[in-house]
C-alpha cells in the first residue's frame, strides 16, 4: 500500500506539491499532538488535586514533582531506552549532525514523558517537548516518502514551527522561531510549507480548544513615547535576566552531569532541591502560568498578593517586591533541578514565567522610586515576558511576536520591539549563543545561518579519512624502509609505535639523497629519519578547525588520530576542498 503510494506520488506529483501536501499534515498531526499533551497534563493535573486544596498544610504538593520524576525516568529506562531530554538542542544535533533524522519514537515518547513531569508539577514547560515531537513528525514523514536531504531539513523546521503554532496558537511566532532558532538558509519557495504548517496547526488548535488566547490581557494604558527610556532600560534588564537564567542552567546542569552514572542520586538531589524551592515558593509549582495570568491582569494589591499564597510571604504586600526577585533567582534552578534529576520538559515556559516576573519587578520598582512618569505595571509584565524570552533563545522575532499572539497585545508592538532588541544586544555581549546552541557550539556541532560554516558542520569527518597508508615501525632499517617505498602509493609514510601510536612521519623528498646509497641501508634505521607530524586532526575537532590546519600548514595531507594517539586515517586537501565545494553548491541550489 504504502509503495503503491510512493510511486503515484512520485509520477504524478512535484517535489514543491509533494511537500506543500506533507507540510499539511505536518501541522495537522503537530496540532494533535499538542493538544494531546496539554490533555494529558490537565488530566493528570486534575487527578492529583480531586478534593485537595493547594496549601503550605499539604506535602503532597511537595512530593508529587518528585514522584513524576521518578515515574518519568522509569518510563525513559525502561521504555523509552534512550535520550529525550533538551529536546530543542536534539532538533539541532539532529540538523547538525545526523543530516535531520529524528528516530521515530519522538513523535510520541516526549508528549508522554513530559506529560507525566509537568502533569505532577515538575518546574518546566511543555513546549520543547511539543516541538521536538512536531520536528520528528516531520523527520519521519520525509523519510516514509523519501524526501532527499534538503528538504527533509525543512520538513523538520516545518514540524518546529506546527507545533510552536499549534500550541500557543501563534502562527506568525512559529514561522519566525523555525527562522531564528532552528533554520539555516530558506529561501522564500521554502516559506510556503512553513507558512502551511502553521496555519495548519493553528486551525485545528482553534477547532480544537476554542479561540481563547493562552494568557487573557487587557491593554491598561497606551504606550506613550515618554515610555521608551523605561523600555530600553527594561530590555537590559531582562538581557541582564536571560544572561543569569543560561549561566545558572548550565552551572546547575553541570552538578548533574557529575551524577550521571547514579540515577537516583541524581533523581534524589533533585527532587530535595526542588520540593524546597516549591515549599518556599509555591509560584515554582508547574509551568507557573496561572501566576502569570495574575501578574499580567491583576488591578489591585490583593490581586498581586495572590502570587504569594501559601508561602511564607503571604498575607503582607511589603514583601511582594523580595518575593518575587527571589522568584526570580531560583526558578533557573527549579528548572534545572527537574530536568537534571530526570524529568523531560523545556525552557519555553520558564522564559516566560521569568520574563513575567522581571517585567513586574521592573515596573514596580520604577514605580516605587519614582524614577520617571508612571509605567502600567501589567504593559511591563507582558514586555518582560518578550524581552526574556528574546534573550535567552537570541529570537527577538519569537519574542516579540508570540507575545503579541498569545496575549493579543498588538497594540504594545512597538514597545515589544524595543525591549526584545535591547535583550537581545545586551546578552549577545557576553553569551554568543542561545541556551538551546550552547551545548553544541561548545562541541562544534551547530548549524549557523552562515553558510561557509554551516556547510563545514555538515561535512563528515569519517567520510573524508582514508586509510590507505604503508605504515613504519621505527625500527625499521633502511632498506626496509626503500622497499616499503617501493609498494606505496604516497609521498609520505606514518611512523606507528606497535600500539599504533602516531610517532611522526617519513617524507620521501626530505630522504631522496640517501634512498638510492644500497651501501646505507644498515646503517640509518626510520627513526633516525622520521620527522615530527607538524599538525594532526582529532576525531572530534570540528571541521572549520581541520579546514584552518589545511591553510596554516600548507599540507596535502593530515593525519587522523584518536583519543589514545592512534592514527586512524589520512585526510585529503584536495578531497577535502573538493567535498565541500560540492556541498556548497548543493546547499546553495533552490
Amino acid at each position: 500500500m504504502l509503495n503503491t503510494l510512493i510511486h503515484w506520488r512520485e509520477r504524478h506529483l512535484s517535489d514543491k506539491q509533494t511537500t506543500l501536501i506533507l507540510s499539511f499534515f505536518i501541522g495537522l498531526f503537530a496540532s494533535i499532538a499538542a493538544y494531546v499533551l496539554h490533555s494529558l497534563i490537565a488530566l493528570i493535573q486534575h487527578l492529583l488535586t480531586i478534593e485537595i486544596n493547594l496549601s503550605h498544610n499539604n506535602w503532597l504538593y511537595l512530593v508529587y514533582p518528585a514522584v513524576g520524576i521518578l515515574l518519568t525516568i522509569l518510563f525513559v529506562r525502561y521504555v523509552v531506552k534512550d535520550n529525550i531530554s533538551h529536546g530543542i538542542t536534539r532538533i539541532l544535533y539532529a540538523i547538525s549532525s545526523k543530516r535531520s533524522h529524528l528516530p521515530g519514537h519522538n513523535c510520541w515518547t516526549s508528549v508522554v514523558a513530559s506529560a507525566i513531569t509537568i502533569g505532577f508539577g515538575g518546574s518546566v514547560g511543555a513546549e520543547a517537548p511539543i516541538v521536538l515531537t512536531g520536528s520528528a513528525i516531520g523527520s519521519n514523514l520525509g523519510k516514509l516518502f523519501h524526501i532527499e536531504k534538503k528538504t527533509l531539513l525543512l520538513l523538520v523546521g516545518c514540524g518546529a514551527a506546527a507545533a510552536i503554532a499549534g500550541i500557543f496558537k501563534a502562527p506568525i511566532a512559529g514561522l519566525v522561531f523555525t527562522l531564528e532558532v532552528l533554520m539555516v538558509d530558506l529561501s522564500m519557495a521554502s516559506l510556503l510549507p512553513i507558512l502551511v504548517a502553521c496555519v495548519t496547526a493553528t486551525t485545528f488548535t482553534y477547532i480544537f480548544t476554542g479561540s481563547q488566547t493562552l494568557f487573557g490581557f487587557t491593554l491598561e494604558t497606551q504606550w506613550a513615547i515618554a515610555h521608551t527610556p523605561a523600555c530600553i532600560l527594561l530590555g537590559i534588564f531582562c538581557g541582564m535576566v536571560s544572561l543569569y537564567f543560561i549561566r545558572a542552567m548550565a552551572s546547575f546542569e553541570w552538578v548533574f552531569q557529575r551524577l550521571k552514572a547514579h540515577t537516583y542520586w541524581r533523581w534524589l538531589l533533585g527532587a530535595v532541591v526542588l520540593s524546597t524551592l516549591i515549599f518556599l515558593f509555591p509560584s515554582l509549582y508547574g509551568e507557573g502560568y496561572n501566576a502569570i495570568s495574575i501578574l499580567l491582569n491583576g488591578e489591585t494589591e490583593a490581586d498581586w498578593n495572590q502570587v504569594m499564597a501559601n508561602s511564607l510571604f503571604s498575607g503582607s504586600s511589603k514583601w511582594l517586591l523580595l518575593y518575587i526577585g527571589l522568584v526570580i533567582l531560583t526558578k533557573a534552578f527549579a528548572t534545572s533541578a527537574t530536568n537534571g534529576a530526570g524529568g523531560v520538559g523545556g525552557t519555553f515556559a520558564p522564559s516566560l514565567f521569568i520574563g513575567a516576573f522581571s517585567g513586574f519587578f521592573f515596573a514596580r520598582l520604577w514605580n516605587q522610586e519614582q524614577i520617571g512618569i508612571y509605567i502600567p505595571e501589567s504593559n511591563f509584565t507582558l514586555l518582560g515576558m518578550a524581552g526574556v524570552m528574546a534573550g535567552v533563545m537570541h529570537a527577538p522575532l519569537t519574542g516579540i511576536f508570540l507575545i503579541a499572539e498569545i496575549t493579543g497585545g498588538y497594540q504594545l508592538l512597538m514597545p515589544l520591539i524595543i525591549v526584545s532588541i535591547c535583550a537581545v544586544l545586551f546578552i549577545g555581549i557576553f553569551e554568543p549563543h542561545s541556551i538551546y546552541a550552547i551545548r553544541l557550539a561548545r562541541e562544534g556541532k551547530l548549524i549557523t545561518h552562515h553558510i561557509d560554516h554551516s556547510v563545514l558542520t555538515l561535512m563528515s569527518l569519517d567520510s573524508l579519512i582514508s586509510k590507505e597508508y604503508s605504515p613504519l615501525r621505527p625500527d625499521m632499517s633502511l632498506g626496509q624502509l626503500v622497499h616499503t617505498i617501493s609498494e606505496s602509493h604516497t609521498t609520505f609514510l606514518p611512523v606507528l609505535a606497535e600500539d599504533g601510536t602516531l610517532l611522526g612521519e617519513v617524507i620521501i623528498d626530505n630522504i631522496r639523497h640517501i634512498m638510492f646509497r644500497t651501501e646505507l641501508y644498515q646503517r640509518f634505521t626510520v627513526a633516525q629519519v622520521m620527522t615530527a607530524v607538524p599538525a594532526v586532526v582529532r576525531m572530534n575537532d570540528p571541521m572549520i578547525d581541520t579546514m584552518h590546519l589545511f591553510e596554516t600548514t600548507d599540507r596535502r595531507y593530515l593525519p587522523v588520530i584518536n583519543q589514545q594517539e592512534q592514527l586512524v586515517g589520512y585526510l585529503s586537501r584536495t578531497r577535502t576542498y573538493s567535498m565541500y565545494r560540492k556541498l556548497v553548491q548543493d546547499y546553495s541550489a533552490e
